[in-house]
């Protein structure tokens, strides 16, 4: 069984700003806002495709939402959800079951699968595992997240693909350990000493929360095309920091 890291969900307070800034920085574009989020939720967004990968941005439009109070636990603006594709949703439902984690989502269509799982059981962020039919034609669909002709909207002149998603956490062992039962991966190690867990398309790096934030999403890896006009757009804007990290949304964009 393959699993794919396919949508990355960030959770911000002012999504218009974070949206110039990724745009300036990074040069993608808005493909779509879902206007038909479910109103329990209490959130917009918008969608950025990377390459056939996505970049979501939330921000709550009311009080009293669960993302306003992720907003809050979290210190401010930061990673949210991190979004796979399988290739076989039934034995990723079963493993889910095994092991008696809350879904807080899920849908069963004919043309797509979404299940999304309780951060409180997962640790460190929002894991959902979905399914989607001709996974590997040049544009694959992700119609349960994204519709309309998104493809008109990639730009890859400056980035090109999310390479990895960080979790920080005070306990990143047992919060790697636990990611790495529920996708059924093995653990290694990256060349800093990291536990990491290797996708099909990505890693996703464990390391310990020592921003001051408490544990979630906190970082990206951004395959580059030409992060020295990635660096120029962030200096410009005052985002670049110690390392060529770029902080946008509460986030570590790392260029690799």
């Amino acid at each position: 069984m393959w699993l794919r890291l396919r949508q990355i969900a960030l959770i911000v307070e002012d999504v218009e700003k974070v949206v110039a800034d990724v745009k300036d920085v990074f040069g993608l574009e808005v493909a779509y806002i879902d206007e038909h989020l479910p109103p329990a939720f209490g959130l917009q967004n918008r969608l950025l495709p990377i390459g056939t990968q996505f970049l979501e941005l939330c921000s709550p439009v009311r009080e009293n939402t669960a993302g306003g109070r992720y907003l809050e636990r979290r210190g401010g603006d930061g990673g949210y959800m991190v979004i796979c594709q399988c290739d076989d949703h039934a034995p990723r439902k079963a493993r889910v079951k095994e092991l008696g984690l809350r879904i807080v989502a899920e849908r069963d269509a004919e043309a797509s699968c979404l299940m999304q799982l309780h951060p409180q059981d997962t640790g460190g962020s929002f894991l959902e595992i979905d399914w989607h039919e001709k996974p590997d034609e040049k544009f694959p669909g992700w119609s349960h997240a994204i519709r309309g002709p998104w493809q008109d909207f990639i730009r890859t002149d400056r980035v090109k693909a999310i390479a990895a998603a960080e979790i920080q956490s005070p306990e990143p062992a047992k919060v790697a350990q636990r990611w790495s039962e529920i996708i059924e991966q093995p653990l290694g190690k990256d060349s800093a000493g990291n536990l990491v867990l290797t996708l099909d398309n990505a890693t996703i790096r464990f390391v310990p929360a020592t921003d001051g934030r408490p544990e979630g999403l906190g970082g990206l890896d951004l395959a580059a095309n030409n992060a020295q006009a990635a660096y120029d757009s962030a200096k410009g804007r005052g985002l670049l920091r110690e390392g060529g990290v770029i902080a946008i949304g509460g986030m570590r964009f790392r260029l690799v």
